[in-house]
């Protein structure tokens, strides 16, 4: 299973060594190391934060590119993953202070309280350049527009974590995306508009474990190219007929529910 990545940086097919497998994806030179975690987080069910990615010897960072790592094309990586941190049937919560990706841990030591992420040019640019738009754990309350104007650009959201109460009907804006994440955002039953989200004709992942739905619409039925739904931990009664209409559906995840 691969990924595509980004032209800018040219494409570059590296190999992941984990748990006995080796994983072959296909990136972006100009991908963040943490946006290759996010895209191994489906392949490997470990969080990106608890994913350590070695490199002859060497721990690579997260912010670095893979060509500022020196990660080239055919190069072989090893996969290490924390205690505790597998994703399972959905992504397991440690009671954890937040950190801010967009400031200093001096600021959050300073005031004691999580500041909402700044998204910046370059980060903007980047997901563009690679599809992956990774926003997880960064404090948000809603979805920067910032996403939104990737526009076709996007394959991958992840903004689980967060305090999102909103996922809007633009969200249908993202036409290309193959694979999304609103994990743990504590959402109810208006707070996603289904009928943005049911107009992704490529979603091939949908994850929303560990909110607090009671019901699903019979509009799921419309998501004919989805491979993997995970709907975990949420207060979910029964599922819609139409989930029938799936036919590619290969993993559902329903546990946890009423």
């Amino acid at each position: 299973m691969s990924e595509k990545g980004g032209e800018s940086g040219g494409d570059i097919e590296i190999t992941v060594k984990f748990g006995g497998r080796s994983i072959k994806v296909s990136v972006s030179a100009d991908c963040t190391v943490k946006d290759l975690k996010s895209i191994l987080q489906p392949l490997t069910d470990v969080l990106p934060r608890g994913q350590k990615l070695i490199y002859k010897g060497k721990l690579l960072v997260d912010d670095m590119t893979l060509k500022k790592s020196e990660v080239t094309n055919g190069a072989k990586l090893m996969l290490v993953a924390s205690q505790g941190l597998h994703q399972g049937g959905g992504p397991i919560l440690k009671d954890a202070p937040t950190r801010p990706i967009s400031r200093t841990e001096n600021d959050y030591k300073k005031t004691g309280k999580a500041v909402e992420v700044v998204v910046d040019k370059n980060r903007s640019e980047r997901w563009k350049a690679t599809g992956v738009i990774a926003l997880s754990e960064c404090n948000l309350k809603d979805i920067p527009d910032e996403v939104w104007a990737c526009g076709s650009s996007a394959r991958l959201l992840d903004i689980s974590k967060n305090t999102i109460q909103d996922v809007p009907t633009k969200i249908g804006c993202l036409t290309s995306i193959q694979k999304l994440y609103i994990d743990a955002n504590g959402l109810l039953d208006e707070s996603i508009q289904w009928e943005g989200l049911t107009s992704l004709k490529h979603l091939t992942l949908l994850s929303i474990n560990h909110n607090c739905l009671t019901t699903l619409p019979s509009a799921l039925g419309a998501l004919t190219s989805l491979r993997q739904l995970l709907i975990a931990n949420n207060k979910l009664t029964s599922l819609p007929i139409e989930i029938g209409f799936l036919t590619q559906l290969e993993v559902l995840r329903a546990n946890n529910n009423r």
